[in-house]
């Protein structure tokens, strides 16, 4: 790839909200979605391919979005952040935002960047480890990705901790780890997969898979798996600081 290509970015939405999960809930970001993922999780709720033009929200909250041709280049990214005042940071996310690593070095913004990353790319992650500020980390489980054989199940958990290893929490920059909680969850393999990172980041939070619209109404935790899942927090406790945090943006109906 040349280095033009470098600064053009398949980007499905721009648009400014509130964090919706994880310790930094409710602070006020500017979210830029990238297109296309290398992961097939049985729980996505994201719609990440590219559809070849992208959803700008001028106006956050408004709900009127144009549509931009794709793909976006870094100065028309800056241009179209630049209505977003009073920021906390930019959020990077996807799809998996860590596939246009390249694109990321080239961005020059006056907010840090939160990096939301399915963890699984060390390559891509070294990239980054002097540019981004926050890292919200999911710990993909290996029985909630679709079609993994043995092989390649050995070799994600790997790359996934390498990944936490390169941006791990230090004076400047912030690491935490998400990991999503269903009722299939094997609660040993949470366990695991925290004793492999907790050294890395600040906190896990446990991430309740948080229903949307009329499945709201159908429980999706019997009081039994929320007591398991309380019993999992104490457990975590052990290893560092862990939180039982749901998804509050699906709460409210926000982007």
């Amino acid at each position: 790839m040349s280095s033009s290509e470098h600064t053009l970015a398949p980007i499905k939405e721009v648009f400014c909200s509130v964090q919706g999960e994880g310790p930094y809930v409710g602070t006020r970001q500017a979210f830029i979605r990238f297109s296309g993922c290398n992961l097939s999780c049985k729980y996505c709720d994201t719609n990440f391919a590219n559809p070849g033009t992208c959803d700008y929200e001028r106006i956050e909250g408004s709900g009127s979005f144009e549509k931009l041709p794709n793909p976006v280049s870094v100065e028309k990214l800056g241009d179209m952040l630049e209505p977003f005042k009073k920021l906390h940071s930019v959020s990077l996310t996807g799809g998996e935002p860590l596939l246009h690593a390249d694109f990321i070095e080239k961005l020059n913004l006056s907010s840090p960047l939160y990096l939301e990353s399915n963890m699984t790319l060390p390559e891509q992650a070294r990239k980054l480890s002097e540019k981004v500020t926050y890292v919200s980390g999911d710990f993909k489980l290996p029985e909630a990705i679709r079609e993994i054989c043995p092989e390649t199940r050995e070799l994600h958990v790997e790359n996934t901790i390498e990944c936490f290893r390169i941006l791990e929490k230090n004076e400047s920059r912030d690491c935490f780890c998400k990991i999503v909680v269903g009722k299939d969850t094997k609660f040993e393999t949470v366990i695991q997969a925290a004793e492999a990172i907790a050294a890395y980041v600040s906190c896990i939070i446990l991430q309740p898979e948080t229903p949307i619209g009329s499945a709201i109404r159908t429980p999706r935790f019997t009081q039994a798996s929320v007591q398991k899942i309380l019993k999992l927090q104490k457990s975590l406790l052990e290893l560092t600081d862990t939180r039982i945090i749901p998804q509050t943006h699906r709460m409210w109906g926000c982007l």
